[in-house]
């Protein structure tokens, strides 16, 4: 009985060893970045506190003199980000299904939509619209593309993911009633997944709104254009009277999602 307390004594402290040794190197890793980028450099951060004070400083009060030429510009916008998730979520179904292993038709179809998901996540969505305004011009097109590809590398993950987690019973259940493939996609899987993808793809449009602002930077139209004209010209009473505006956006988004999400439940 000795031994034997002995033998998992000793597994635990290797156990507790290694998580020791693991969050030690982790911390070291992070404090080596903080190093890196000068987050340590105390004189180079002193210098720039009087600065971003004088900057706080120009944009107050927030000027809302051109709110009602905003109101396009943030129009513009919240279209952005639904069109684009919705195309998002449209493409995202069938590569979900594709990048799952329980439910793709072969190996190779799963790696290749498995590498092509990684291939749209690793370009950022500032980059895409970059890409798209070159290719389409300027409005709210290029931002819609750019958003919707950019998306559907997360989306579909999370669809594959969900749909990899499922209880295999029901799947079995109906493929031994018969079911063809789609069938039982329809009924063993989607029931169980659809809450999960309604959540992935409401958070994916709040990201997307709050994305949307940005793609108007590079000139894919938007509130993010006017954010960046003002920016431009230095008129920086109008900055912040352009934040809040986008402030207030983002929180009626974010309390609309809050909404929809209980609603799927």
């Amino acid at each position: 009985m000795q031994a034997e307390f002995n033998v998992v004594l000793a597994q635990h402290r290797q156990g507790w060893n290694r998580s020791f040794i693991f969050v030690a190197v982790t911390f070291a890793i992070i404090i080596f970045c903080w190093y890196y980028v000068d987050l340590f450099n105390a004189e180079r951060l002193g210098e720039g506190i009087p600065s971003l004070i004088s900057l706080v400083g120009e944009m107050f009060p927030p000027n809302f003199t051109q709110l009602r030429s905003w109101i396009s510009p943030l129009a513009d916008t919240l279209a952005m980000s639904v069109a684009g998730t919705s195309i998002a979520v449209l493409l995202s179904l069938p590569l979900g299904f594709l990048a799952a292993r329980n439910t793709t038709p072969h190996p190779l179809v799963y790696h290749f939509a498995r590498t092509l998901l990684n291939g749209l996540r690793s370009i950022p969505e500032l980059i895409m619209g970059i890409i798209f305004v070159a290719a389409v011009g300027f409005g709210a097109l290029p931002g819609v593309l750019a958003l919707a590809l950019h998306s559907v590398g997360m989306i579909a993950k999370f669809f594959a993911e969900a749909i990899e987690h499922t209880d295999q019973a029901p799947i079995e259940a109906a493929r031994a009633a018969g079911c063809s493939p789609l069938q039982v996609i329809f009924h063993g899987v989607l029931p169980q997944v659809l809450p999960q993808m309604a959540d992935t793809a409401i958070y994916r449009w709040e990201y997307n709104f709050r994305a949307s602002t940005v793609m108007g930077m590079v000139g894919a139209g938007g509130i993010g254009f006017e954010l960046m004209g003002s920016l431009r010209i230095m008129q920086y009473q109008e900055v912040s009277a352009i934040l809040i505006v986008i402030l207030a956006m983002v929180t009626l988004v974010d309390g609309f999602s809050g909404y929809l999400r209980k609603h799927f439940k």
